[in-house]
């Protein structure tokens, strides 16, 4: 049945309003003969025949299936468990936006809490928003809240390990804004940045340093070392980090980290062609009033009964526009609600699991890749499932020819910098295993 929401006598009744006669009238600005323009379409198709079509189109794109994908550099192939899809689509959760109403949206409210507290105890921070936008902007809004802070420093010092990506939304944030943005190039050699590289930037005005951990080339760096050199500083500390390797590794807050953002996609979130993401976001109490968004807490009502509400409301939508600490309109609530039951299924133990098997694989790959003539490793660090490889030819040769297999190969560095073409950052995660590694590595040896 269709539904028409006026009635005729409405729409004559707002067409005496305005003072015209027919609809028609307005679009007497468009001419007339544009309005119907022949539209060159082909024949249209049953609904049998359009299936086939979208299946055909589909199976013209590469997935990475099998544990066949290399390819990592911030969006990364993980397993996905069933759980996580099923409960998504729950109507409640799959409809849902952002609860303008929270007394009215308790399921959405409680989502977010359980987001927000498993974030915080994943970085080892006190507080953690409702999400962000991705890993990019987070980030970006990450060094903005220590310029917020103090409203007396205006300096950002951003390391040459940070993803190109990310330094370059992090650019685009600051532009217009009498922020100074330093970013150290990347280092000639090791791709490492070493607190020391940092010293010369130490200054009054400095309000936080940037790092990445692992860093965009799969270096584990010393955080704590450009933790304490900015503190010293009184600067802050503000750390991109990824959760998988979190499972194993110390987390940032241990590490001296004043801000933590991270990209959550390896999180029960599909890689879906780049998106859509979601961005994570853990800081000190002391930055509270300055995060973007919003946080969800826990209370109990006038009968004793627990209750979830809207604890800050600091975004645009909410309150004025001036007092705003950031313009986000809305958050990735699906995404961040994948991530909240990817965790909350995995728990602590699953969790460490993943980033061991992920921490093996990539181990085991580099030791075979190591035995190929022409082949090199020139990271000059610890790495935990990304690392850099030297090739005897370009990148984009080698994965060329890794796609004629069915093998999607590592990122070509050369799309960073034309002059590192020759080198690959390359990834494993747990759905590899030996049988897919060692198939790799015969194809790289031929390649």
């Amino acid at each position: 049945m269709t539904f028409n929401p006026q009635t005729t006598e409405d729409r004559a009744e707002m067409l005496a309003a305005i003072g015209i006669d027919s609809v028609d009238t307005l679009f007497d600005a468009i001419p007339a003969d544009v309005r119907f323009p022949t539209l060159n379409l082909p024949p249209s198709l049953t609904e049998m025949e359009a299936a086939a079509r979208m299946q055909e189109l589909a199976e013209m794109n590469v997935a990475p299936g099998q544990g066949k994908s290399f390819l990592g550099a911030g969006s990364y192939s993980h397993f996905v468990p069933a759980t996580v899809g099923q409960i998504l689509a729950r109507g409640e959760f799959y409809t849902a936006y952002t609860p303008y109403q929270p007394e009215v949206a308790q399921g959405t409210m409680q989502v977010i809490y359980e987001f927000q507290s498993m974030v915080a105890a994943l970085f080892d921070m006190d507080v953690a928003n409702a999400s962000m936008y991705d890993g990019a902007t987070a980030l970006a809004e990450g060094a903005l809240i220590t310029i917020s802070k103090t409203k007396k420093r205006s300096k950002v010092v951003v390391s040459g390990t940070v993803s190109p990506a990310y330094r370059a939304v992090l650019r685009t944030y600051t532009v217009g804004l009498p922020i100074e943005l330093v970013e150290l190039p990347v280092p000639s050699s090791g791709f490492v940045q070493y607190a020391e590289d940092f010293r010369p930037y130490l200054s009054d005005d400095l309000a936080c340093i940037v790092v990445q951990y692992p860093n965009f080339f799969g270096g584990i760096e010393d955080v704590q070392a450009v933790a304490d050199l900015a503190h010293e500083a009184g600067a802050q500390l503000v750390v991109s980090t990824s959760p998988v390797p979190l499972g194993l590794l110390k987390p940032p807050g241990s590490l001296g980290a004043d801000v933590v953002t991270a990209e959550g996609q390896s999180l029960g979130v599909a890689q879906s062609f780049g998106g859509p993401y979601v961005g994570l976001m853990a800081t000190r109490q002391e930055f509270v009033r300055q995060m973007p968004g919003r946080l969800a807490g826990i209370t109990t009502d006038s009968e004793g009964k627990r209750g979830f509400v809207l604890a800050l409301q600091t975004r645009e939508q909410h309150i004025r526009r001036e007092k705003a600490t950031s313009n986000i309109c809305t958050n990735q609530g699906l995404m961040a609600t994948a991530a909240t039951v990817y965790m909350a299924t995995m728990g602590p133990e699953g969790f460490r699991e993943v980033a061991t098997r992920s921490y093996q694989n990539a181990h085991y790959l580099a030791s075979e890749i190591a035995k190929l003539n022409g082949f090199g490793q020139p990271l000059d660090a610890p790495f935990f499932h990304e690392f850099v490889i030297s090739c005897p030819k370009p990148v984009k040769a080698i994965n060329q020819r890794l796609a004629e297999s069915g093998f999607i190969g590592g990122y070509d560095l050369g799309l960073v910098d034309p002059a590192l073409d020759h080198l690959m950052l390359i990834c494993a995660t747990e759905l590899q295993n030996k049988a897919t590694i060692d198939a790799f590595v015969s194809l790289l040896a031929t390649a």
